[in-house]
């Protein structure tokens, strides 16, 4: 049994977040340098990896990765580890320099001195229980939303949970939804309304599936080409072509809202065509598109490329609203539950690390490679940090809240998504509202394991929004839809 990221925390030459396995450039620079690499340094390598063709080669290449013979074992290991980090932080040169002062020995008696590290293992273990499977694949699309579930991996949060996950980029949603059902990847980062829409049999096979945490809140925005920038009002928009990253996502349903609130009909004023999220710059170049409803860091992408302008974001039109998430099959809960407690808690956690506003640099820098987003550093950390240029103005907007990580799945935001998608046509009949939000949304879970992790989850799973000045109350779903005077049947 391996685990390419859980070297010995104790030894001097061995790396926390990386194993010697590991043939990236910065791995090879830092092994080969005594004292470790500088910031500056790091951040040079960390652009070189990004232009590299290959940023990982397989750890069987030198044959020393890890090697656990159980999944007990690792478990200890990832214990180990977690403590080590949580002394030195992410700069593993003071580790490894500190080790090579005193010793692996010392350092070890020292920390069982101040801690029982037996007691803090078995306590670990007793919280999930023998881990079903330790190797798993899960998938992502590379945009921002997905930052918990990236980052994790290089931070080391699914080591921390005894996890040995392969994050596998993904070409688009419909990549993602197909390699979850026929169960090539074990869990994936989806779009908030496609558990729903797939456990309902919208635009799949019927398949129940079940959304413990929510990605991202906020996070998208409504850009348009350079050439409209004398066109800022939607009721100018009428033979637009919109780009949005999948029928089933909150970008559609949101684009459709907002251009319906100005009398814009999405469906026969206006075109609203599926793109992948990597394709929307070069579609809004190429003239395919005159503007789109995405994902980040494609939004800032194009003002970056001097080709497009936010015209708003999607936290105006609604504050707080959910975008992506971590989902699986509740085959998958169900027959490996030890191995999606460990995944669902380092899933959790690595949300709310990424939720706090002094850790987004950090993250920007660790999710920009090429083997994940792949895109200039400078990008990512506009739209994680909240400090970006719009592309319209000669100023720095601050935006701390821009994009914002928040796990918990209020089951009101599912009744929400589904009166969208009986308003547009994609579902018809009777809908048991509650009966499927609370099905597919499993809020309590997410609540009790958000209190085993020391935070606080909300006192309730339903709340009313205001979305554009019009009031949504979730116990009057049909009587929400009726209320629009654009809607379908």
């Amino acid at each position: 049994m391996t685990n390419k990221s859980l070297g010995d925390p104790f030894d001097a030459n061995s790396k926390l977040t990386h194993s010697t396995s590991c043939r990236c450039e910065t791995c090879k620079a830092e092994q080969s340098s005594p004292n470790g690499l500088s910031d500056s340094e790091r951040q040079q390598l960390m652009e070189r990896q990004a232009e590299a063709s290959e940023i990982h080669a397989s750890g069987s290449e030198r044959g020393d990765t890890p090697e656990f013979e159980s999944s007990d074992d690792m478990l200890d290991r990832a214990v180990e580890s977690a403590i080590v980090r949580g002394m030195f932080g992410h700069n593993d040169a003071s580790r490894r320099n500190f080790i090579k002062l005193v010793g692996g020995g010392t350092l070890a008696t020292v920390l069982g001195s101040i801690l029982p590290m037996d007691k803090v293992k078995a306590a670990v273990k007793d919280s999930f229980g023998p881990l079903e499977k330790t190797k798993l694949k899960v998938g992502f699309v590379p945009i921002t939303c997905a930052t918990p579930i990236i980052m994790a991996q290089p931070m080391g949060f699914y080591a921390k949970y005894g996890l040995d996950v392969d994050v596998i980029k993904t070409a688009g949603w419909a990549v993602a939804r197909d390699k979850s059902l026929n169960g090539e990847y074990d869990a994936s980062h989806m779009l908030t309304p496609m558990p729903l829409a797939m456990s309902m049999g919208a635009g799949s096979t019927s398949t129940p599936y079940i959304m413990p945490a929510v990605e991202n809140i906020n996070g998208q925005a409504i850009v348009l080409h350079n050439k409209h920038k004398d066109k800022r009002d939607p009721k100018q928009w009428k033979g637009f072509k919109f780009g949005v990253p999948f029928d089933y996502s909150m970008h559609n349903f949101l684009l459709r809202y907002y251009v319906a609130e100005h009398g814009i009909d999405p469906d026969q004023d206006i075109q609203i065509r599926v793109v992948p999220p990597p394709e929307m710059v070069a579609n809004l170049r190429a003239g395919n598109l005159d503007g789109y409803l995405s994902p980040d860091p494609f939004n800032q992408r194009a003002v970056y490329e001097k080709i497009g302008f936010l015209h708003i974001l999607t936290k105006d039109i609604w504050e707080g609203h959910p975008c992506c998430a971590f989902a699986c099959s509740e085959k998958f809960a169900k027959e490996m539950p030890n191995t999606y407690a460990a995944l669902f808690k380092s899933i959790v956690d690595a949300t709310h690390f990424s939720a706090k506003a002094e850790n987004r640099a950090e993250i920007a820098k660790a999710i920009s490679p090429k083997n994940y987003l792949n895109q200039p550093e400078v990008v990512v950390r506009q739209v994680l940090t909240g400090r970006y240029v719009d592309g319209l103005e000669e100023k720095v907007f601050d935006v701390p809240d821009r994009i914002d990580f928040d796990p918990f799945p209020w089951h009101s935001m599912a009744v929400w998504i589904l009166t969208q998608m009986k308003r547009w046509g994609y579902v018809e009949g009777d809908i048991d509202y509650t009966g499927i939000a609370e099905r597919v949304y499993v809020a309590a879970e997410t609540g009790k394991v958000m209190k085993e992790l020391g935070y606080t989850p909300p006192d309730k799973t339903y709340q009313n929004y205001t979305i554009m000045g019009k009031t949504f109350d979730y116990t009057k779903p049909e009587e929400y839809i009726n209320s629009f005077a654009i809607k379908r049947g």
